[in-house]
Parts: C-alpha cells; sequence; structure tokens
C-alpha cells in the first residue's frame, strides 16, 4: 500500500460529512449527530491505523507530490500536504478530541435552536483545522487557515440572537485578522527569497535555507516577524490575549475544541512548522521566548482573579501556551508536542465539566466553606501585592491596548473620511478609476515617472476606501461598495507596477464580481423587505426571519473577502506575486486592504442579520449566554 495514499482521506472525510450535514434537515437531530459522530470516528480509526503503519515502515515524513490549482509561466499555485511527527501528535489530538466533543454535543445540544448549525461548524472547522495539519506550504496552511477563522466567527455566535456572543464574535473575527496581515506579507516575502511555493519539507533542508538566509538576511528576519504575528494572534499571545475569554461565548463544547484544545494551539503549531527557517536567528528566537514568558505570567495573574469559571480556564490555557512558545523558541519540540496534548486534554475536560463543577462547589461551599488562611499574595509586599490584583483585576488592560493601536487608528482614519459618500464614489471615484484605465491600455502616453507613483498612489487609494469601510455606520451599500472599489484599485495599482496577462486580473476580479452582484441582490432585497434595519447602526437580527438571505449574504461577503470558495482566493496571491521584493508599502497596503475589507463585510454580516431581533413582537434573550 502506498503510505502518501491515505494522507488525503483525513481531509476528504471530514469535507464529505459536514457536505452530508448540509442537506439533512434540521428536524432529524439524530441523523445530524450520528452524521458528525461517524466522521470523526471513521477518521480517528483511519489516523491510528496510518500512524501504526507508518512507524511499522519506519518513515520519518512523507510528502505528497504537489498539484497545481493555478499555473502560468511564472508563478505556480499549488497544493502540498506534508505529514511528521508534528502533524503526527496534532492530527491524533485532533480525532480524538472531535470524537469526544461530536458524542458529548449529541446530548448536550439536545433541542437547541441551532442543533443543525452546530454540527455543521464543528465538521466545517475540522476539516479546515486538517488542511492546515496537514498544509506543506503557506498557499495550502492559509486555506485551512480562513477556515479556521471564520468557523470561530460563527461558533462564538451561535447564540445568534443575543448581543455579547455577537459582538465578541466580531472583536475575535477582527483580531485574527489583523494578525493575517503578518501571513500576507510572509507569504509575499518567501516568493522574491525562494522564487518558488517553498514547501516546509525544503525548510528542513539546513544548508539550502543557511544559502538563502546568508545572501537575504534582512528578508529572513521580515519572513520570521511576519510568521511571529498570526501565530500570536492565533494563540491569543500577549497582546492579544484578550479575545480568549470572550470567546467563551458560544457553547461549552465549541469552547472546549476550540479554545480550549485544538485551533489556540494553532499559533504554535506554525511556529514549530517552521522553526527550521528561523531557528538560527537567535534575535527572532529571544522574541518569542521573550513573548511567551510575559503572556505566562500576565495570564496566571489574571487567571487568579477570574470570578467565571471559563474565563480562568482560558487564561490557564493561555498562560501553558505561553510556555509551550518559550520551548519552541529554545528547540524543545518533544517537551512542546507533550505539553500542547496535555493541555488540550485537560482544558476539553475542564470545560466540559464546568457547568457540573460549578453547580457542585456552590453546594460543597454552602456546608463545608472553608477559606484558606495563608496565600502567596499575602507574602509580597503590601504595595507590590496590591497593585498586581487591581492589574489583574482590569486585565492588564489588554481590551484597552487593543483599542488604542490596533482598532482606533483605523477608526479614526475612517471617520476622517465621511465625505467618501456614494455620490462622490459614483461622480468622481469610479470615472477616475475608468480613466487610469484607459491609461493603463495606452500605457505610451503616460510619462515614466507618472507610471511609477501610479501604483503608491492607487493603493493608496484603495486604502483609504476600505478604511472607510470598515468605520461606516449608516449605509450597507456604501460599504458594500467601498470594499468592492479597494479590490478594483488594488488590481489597478498592480498592473501598473508590473507587465502581465490581463488574464491574471481577470482570475482575481471574476470572484469579486460574482459575489459582489450576489450581495448587492441581497441588499436591495432586504432593504425592500425592512427599510427600517437597514442601517448598520445597530445589530437588527434579520437572520431570524430571513435564513436563506442570511446565508446567501454570507457566502457573498466571503467570496469577496477572498475565502477560498471563488477565484479571488487564487487571485489574491497571483496579485502579490507581481509587488517587488522591495515595494514593502504596496505590499503592506494589499494585505491592509484584504484583512480591513473581511472585518468591514463581517460587521455588515452581522449587524444586519445577527443580535436580538428589532422588532418587539419577536422574542427577546439574554444579553449572554
Amino acid at each position: 500500500m502506498d503510505l502518501q495514499s491515505l494522507i488525503p482521506f483525513f481531509i476528504l472525510a471530514p469535507v464529505i460529512g459536514f457536505l452530508c450535514s448540509l442537506i439533512i434537515p434540521a428536524r432529524f437531530e439524530t441523523a445530524i449527530s450520528h452524521v458528525a459522530f461517524a466522521t470523526a470516528s471513521l477518521n480517528l480509526a483511519g489516523i491510528v491505523f496510518f500512524l501504526a503503519y507508518r512507524n511499522s515502515l519506519q518513515v520519518p515524513a512523507v510528502n505528497l507530490e504537489e498539484f497545481a490549482l493555478y499555473q502560468t509561466d511564472g508563478y505556480a499555485f499549488v497544493l502540498d500536504f506534508y505529514f511528521d511527527r508534528t502533524g503526527a501528535v496534532f492530527l491524533f489530538t485532533g480525532a480524538l478530541l472531535t470524537f469526544v466533543i461530536t458524542r458529548f454535543s449529541k446530548y448536550y445540544m439536545h433541542r437547541e435552536p441551532g442543533y443543525k448549525r452546530f454540527f455543521n461548524t464543528v465538521l466545517f472547522f475540522y476539516s479546515g483545522f486538517n488542511f492546515t495539519i496537514l498544509a506543506g506550504n503557506f498557499e495550502t496552511l492559509f486555506i485551512g487557515w480562513e477556515i479556521l477563522g471564520i468557523s470561530s466567527f460563527l461558533l462564538i455566535a451561535f447564540y445568534r440572537d443575543r448581543y455579547l456572543p455577537v459582538r465578541n464574535a466580531v472583536r475575535v473575527f477582527s483580531i485574527y485578522r489583523i494578525g493575517d496581515v503578518g501571513l500576507f506579507l510572509a507569504m509575499w516575502a518567501s516568493h522574491h527569497l525562494w522564487h518558488e511555493n517553498i514547501t516546509f519539507s525544503k525548510l528542513n533542508q539546513s544548508q539550502l535555507v543557511h544559502e538563502h538566509l546568508l545572501a537575504h538576511t534582512e528578508t529572513g528576519i521580515f519572513i520570521s516577524l511576519m510568521i511571529l504575528i498570526p501565530a500570536m494572534a492565533k494563540s491569543a499571545q500577549f497582546p492579544f490575549s484578550s479575545w480568549l475569554p470572550r470567546a467563551m461565548e458560544g457553547p461549552t463544547p465549541s469552547s472546549a475544541i476550540f479554545y480550549g484544545s485544538l485551533s489556540v494551539h494553532v499559533g504554535a503549531f506554525l511556529l514549530i512548522r517552521t522553526f527550521p527557517f528561523w531557528s538560527e536567528q537567535t534575535s527572532v528566537r529571544f522574541l518569542i521566548g521573550f513573548i511567551g514568558l510575559l503572556t505566562a505570567f500576565i495570564s496566571f495573574t489574571i487567571a487568579r482573579v477570574q470570578s467565571s469559571i471559563k474565563s480562568k480556564i482560558a487564561y490557564s490555557s493561555i498562560s501553558q501556551i505561553g510556555l509551550i512558545f518559550i520551548e519552541i523558541a529554545a528547540g524543545w519540540h518533544g517537551l512542546a508536542l507533550l505539553h500542547f496534548m496535555g493541555n488540550a486534554f485537560l482544558r476539553t475536560y475542564q470545560l466540559l465539566v464546568s457547568p457540573s463543577l460549578v453547580s457542585y462547589l456552590i453546594r460543597d461551599q454552602f456546608y463545608h466553606f472553608n477559606p484558606h488562611r495563608t496565600s502567596g499574595e499575602e507574602r509580597m509586599p503590601v504595595g507590590f501585592g496590591s497593585s498586581l490584583y487591581v492589574l489583574s483585576l482590569r486585565e492588564w488592560n489588554l481590551d484597552g491596548i487593543m483599542n488604542r493601536y490596533a482598532f482606533r487608528p483605523f477608526k479614526y482614519l475612517g471617520h476622517e473620511l465621511d465625505f467618501l459618500g456614494m455620490r462622490l464614489l459614483l461622480l468622481v471615484v469610479l470615472p477616475l478609476y475608468f480613466l487610469l484605465v484607459l491609461l493603463l491600455l495606452n500605457r505610451s502616453l503616460l510619462p515614466e515617472l507618472m507610471a511609477e507613483v501610479i501604483p503608491i498612489a492607487a493603493s493608496a487609494a484603495g486604502l483609504l476606501m476600505v478604511l472607510k469601510a470598515f468605520s461606516e455606520r449608516r449605509s450597507p451599500f456604501l460599504a458594500w461598495s467601498l470594499v468592492i472599489m479597494n479590490h478594483l484599485w488594488m488590481a489597478l495599482s498592480v498592473s501598473f507596477n508590473e507587465h502581465f496577462d490581463a488574464d491574471h486580473t481577470v482570475l482575481y476580479l471574476s470572484g469579486v464580481a460574482i459575489s459582489g452582484a450576489t450581495g448587492y441582490v441581497t441588499l436591495f432585497w432586504i432593504r425592500r423587505k425592512e427599510p427600517d434595519a437597514f442601517n448598520l447602526n445597530a445589530y437588527y437580527g434579520l437572520s431570524y426571519a430571513y435564513p436563506l438571505q442570511a446565508f446567501i449574504f454570507l457566502l457573498s461577503a466571503l467570496g469577496v473577502m477572498g475565502f477560498p470558495i471563488t477565484s479571488t482566493f487564487i487571485g489574491e496571491d497571483v496579485i502579490f506575486s507581481h509587488v517587488h521584493e522591495t515595494q514593502y508599502f504596496l505590499a503592506f497596503a494589499i494585505a491592509l486592504g484584504f484583512v480591513l475589507s473581511g472585518i468591514a463585510l463581517i460587521r455588515v454580516y452581522a449587524r444586519l442579520f445577527l443580535g436580538p431581533h428589532y422588532k418587539t413582537d419577536h422574542p427577546s434573550s439574554l444579553r449572554a449566554s
């Protein structure tokens, strides 16, 4: 038997299970849970067999041959799958915990209105997790990375008729996307460093990596730092730590599988997978270890003062992941993998039993309360202990740090662009765009200096539009139009930057065009049906009355933002390949535009379709779960 032929099964099985769960009517709870449980069981059995077979052959690593999804003379987007010891540990842990969660959720989620939606999303997440773990290059990994991000949003907002779950879901998705800027830029710089889609198996060739880094030291450090940013965001390391407790608004089983065990460790997995690249960069290793140490200390102090058991577990998990970062930086990968498994199993168990544990402790304290006479904090100097206690109660102002340095600058710039309305967009911006397209078709009319300035100016214009869409709180049409215009201007800037076939631009914009038109139709339909709810000043909960339209609009938003369901996902990578290695501003503007457009579209979707229904004749729910 060919060992490599078994690897695609671990991705196809969850995908097939997810598709089957979609077509089963919501009223058939037993059938839905059986499909999910059978998928998890089949995958777990296959992984156990695969690991036993692999060990009997003593094969250290397996790399599948590359499969090109799109290829031209100077570019290729390839799928590549890679399996080694790290993948084996993460894959087995993920399969076993998914098996447990699907079994547990069959009874825990019984008679929940979103029963089918829960299992759909869990299987969708599991597909993305396996895609990420088995990825053999950055492009393949990014497919799973995107699936993890959107499934996180959907599971946190599971109780979509409540205010706080929806708000926290948007918050978590926003932090994920901010971290994705680093992954976009790392992929871009890697193309120029290696002049190919470098695979993780080639990164293990120390001589090859050493030769490239000697010739491009600054580029190597840049790529390493860009890899660190999404790893920190995904694993809730400082200063991104505050999102993990907010993610506990989802159902307890999803909290266990996502934020206690699997998804929260994906950042650590990314660092282990790319370790051969940055292992010789001492400054990067020191930085990773320092961030892990700082996160472990801060999270430990915050966990000590939490009054909510789920928040306490969340911060305890963050603290342990900080230690895992230290172990990875030190090169102790065996210990890091063992630590990951222990932390994942422990946090899953703690979160699953937390509801009954709280009830038990309340009864136990009522009859047998015996306070501790001394604690470690009492041995500290009074001033230091009090300051530490207050800082921990305020969670070290982590939310304030993120607001001030990550979100508030974008909102401020967006509000400064309030003059950019639909009329200006149609009368000035769109004609100017078509004028530049005409100049693009007749390059000989352009002075050389102007041809060099246009890419920077066009990318800056696109970035300004998406900043306005990010802060827009009035018209969904305007926010939607600005995001689409951002894509148009980014494509134009790259077209002026380098000569290439028009097929690349068509590939990129075709997905935007189809998804954008579908979104416009849905918005027109919603405005005709609910004119009083057609703005972005509040959450209107329209999915309660229009679930099909909500689903169509979500798919449209995902297509416009470049989710891997349209050609735009490949087109984004193609466009990036035409940005030169010295054009850091252009690369940053395009990456930031992609990221902020995703946040803006998800905010439009959340405010129109999620949250408590705005009409008083509909049932209202609790503020939080």
